[in-house]
């Protein structure tokens, strides 16, 4: 039986290239949105999806905590910060191990992107305001916005912004040249139920996005920092 709940697949927009067969989309996104007063895009992140509870730090599988050799750093901060978090369960992503995007100016390995609580996904407001009561920072912000009146419109805005190159100037881990971010996610600015996850979440990826095989955890190697040696950061591999 899981510790918790694992974080609920984010379905694709229609429009979205990067889908593999085992991915799901939302069609009727836009009648989704049309309940949703304001929306937030936010940069998606080419890391691993972690959560700290007061239970541990978890990967996607919430059976156990995780023990990878990459989340040992946010495992020594989470015992600084356990004992806070009550019922509070912190998604991040986390950049430490370089996968498909190897990003060029990185301030911090670690990004929080959604705070659940008792069965409910708690307002962007609110996890920025936990984000940095932690001194966590929180996923790039690309833009808040009152969606559209037509769904051309907004699709046709969603498009000019996934061909920006992003926060963190994202290159290329397999050939090392400068590409565009990884995409964007879409959340309801209010909080919302879990079970209401799918129709308040949404997200667009790029075409042939992913770039690492099953060897990839046996030849990782540690994401640079503009400033080595600040919270957090382990010694070099």
């Amino acid at each position: 039986m899981a510790v918790s709940e694992k974080y609920g697949r984010t379905y694709h927009y229609p429009f979205s290239p990067g889908t593999t067969s085992d991915d799901r989309i939302q069609y009727d996104y836009w009648e989704q949105l049309q309940r949703i007063p304001l929306l937030v895009h936010t940069e998606k992140l080419d890391g691993e999806n972690n959560c700290l509870s007061r239970h541990g730090v978890f990967a996607r599988s919430h059976v156990a905590p995780t023990v990878s050799p990459w989340t040992e750093t946010i495992r020594r901060y989470w015992q600084s910060i356990r004992n806070d978090l009550g019922n509070l369960e912190i998604f991040l992503e986390n950049l430490y191990a370089v996968h498909s995007i190897e990003y060029k100016n990185l301030d911090h390995h670690f990004y929080v992107f959604g705070i659940r609580e008792n069965g409910y996904w708690l307002s962007w407001e609110e996890t920025r305001f936990y984000a940095a009561l932690l001194d966590l920072p929180v996923v790039p912000e690309i833009r808040i916005l009152t969606p559209p009146a037509t769904r051309q419109e907004f699709e046709k805005e969603a498009l000019s912004l996934v061909t920006g190159r992003g926060a963190f100037d994202p290159h290329n881990a397999h050939d090392g040249g400068a590409t565009i971010m990884e995409g964007i996610v879409s959340r309801n600015a209010a909080g919302y139920p879990v079970s209401s996850f799918a129709n308040n979440v949404f997200k667009y990826v790029r075409k042939g996005h992913v770039k690492t095989d099953q060897h990839w955890t046996r030849h990782w190697r540690r994401a640079r920092l503009n400033y080595e040696g600040g919270n957090y950061v382990a010694d070099n591999r």
